[in-house]
């Protein structure tokens, strides 16, 4: 088997004091992709000292604005061909994405972790996220055909802060018109899903509503499960066809919650290999 979590920590330094880091080394996974990480790499290696990660490979994009964005991957095995930024010189240290190769099971797989911005509807913001979304559509496009040419795997993971479709939001109605659930956002989605890469959550989950992966600190939203599926893991088809299971690991409890968003899981059985 392989597996793979997605988190977004929401401060890897907080996430340490609330326990999430202990939480996802329970998960016994083989690679971890982190966003929100808001650390410098001192500070991030000085975060996992003590923990199950360690002695793990460890591959991390800050961004340049300290306590910001932040992306990083974790691995058992060695990170190769690390790259840093989707492509344009505006988000270059914008710790917003980084990819790496690593061995698995399966064969070689291509990591990435990335994070989106927030966006805010008809403020230079907005236009912002709108320009990373078109630098990494034309990213997405380079590492699905690089897969097809190698016979390779790229897995795409991370908070892409976008629900795409009425079952990936609870309150999709009060927010029509709102960043993270504009048409025009969700149309990168279908125009990705629709071609190179499966949505593993959706794929697994089925034509229902949820399982959502990020609840407001406020109010009553995470115990009446008002939330979003914002997390995602994206895959090329071959990768895709060997997914065994995916789960959201959702706190058992308001007091129990280490970050406002939940852990998603991916295993990928290597006997179901194309």
């Amino acid at each position: 088997m392989f597996s793979a979590v997605t988190a977004n920590v929401n401060g890897i330094r907080a996430a340490v004091r609330r326990g999430g880091i202990a939480a996802l080394g329970a998960a016994d996974a083989d690679v971890i992709c982190l966003q929100e990480v808001r650390a410098s790499d001192e500070q991030l290696t000085t975060a996992l000292l003590g923990s199950p990660f360690s002695d793990w490979q460890v591959a991390h994009a800050p961004s340049a604005a300290a306590g910001r964005s932040g992306v990083a991957i974790l691995s058992r095995g060695p990170l190769t061909k690390v790259r840093v930024g989707v492509g344009p010189d505006e988000f270059a240290e914008s710790g917003r994405w980084l990819e790496a190769s690593l061995k698995s099971s399966l064969g070689a797989v291509r990591v990435v972790s990335v994070y989106v911005h927030t966006g805010e509807a008809e403020t230079p913001r907005q236009e912002e996220k709108y320009r990373f979304l078109d630098a990494m559509s034309e990213r997405l496009r380079q590492l699905a055909r690089n897969a097809t040419r190698t016979e390779s795997h790229v897995l795409v993971c991370g908070d892409l802060n976008i629900a795409h479709t009425e079952h990936d939001i609870k309150n999709w109605r009060g927010n029509i018109g709102k960043a993270g659930f504009l048409p025009a956002e969700r149309d990168y989605l279908n125009g990705w899903t629709s071609r190179s890469w499966v949505d593993l959550g959706r794929a697994h989950a089925g034509d229902r509503p949820g399982p959502y992966s990020w609840w407001s600190w406020r109010g009553q939203a995470f115990d009446n499960d008002t939330g979003w599926r914002i997390d995602y893991a994206l895959a090329t088809p071959r990768l895709a066809a060997t997914l065994a299971s995916v789960e959201v690991g959702r706190a058992a409890s308001y007091a129990e919650r280490w970050s406002d968003h939940a852990s998603v899981q991916l295993t990928f059985d290597v006997s179901g290999r194309p």
